[in-house]
């Protein structure tokens, strides 16, 4: 893990076209902007994790529920 310190004001560029710059410190919490390609997905982290867990979980349906499912559409 890389690990920097920043000032408000101050940037951390990643590639050509991503950039974090703190915009704030309130406290115990840091306010964040980050300018990136509108292509590019930005999430929370907590909200990422429950994403992939989602996924992972659909993804390991049983294949008889699946069908089950497939014919109460049609």
């Amino acid at each position: 893990m890389l690990v920097l310190a920043r000032k408000i004001n101050e940037a951390i560029q990643i590639g050509e076209d991503i950039e974090i710059k703190v915009l704030s410190i309130e406290g115990d919490q840091v306010k964040l902007g980050i300018e990136a390609p509108r292509k590019t997905d930005i999430y929370r982290k907590e909200i990422y994790l429950d994403i992939q867990h989602e996924n992972d979980q659909a993804a390991n349906l049983p294949s008889d529920l699946l069908q089950l499912l497939n014919k109460s559409k049609k």
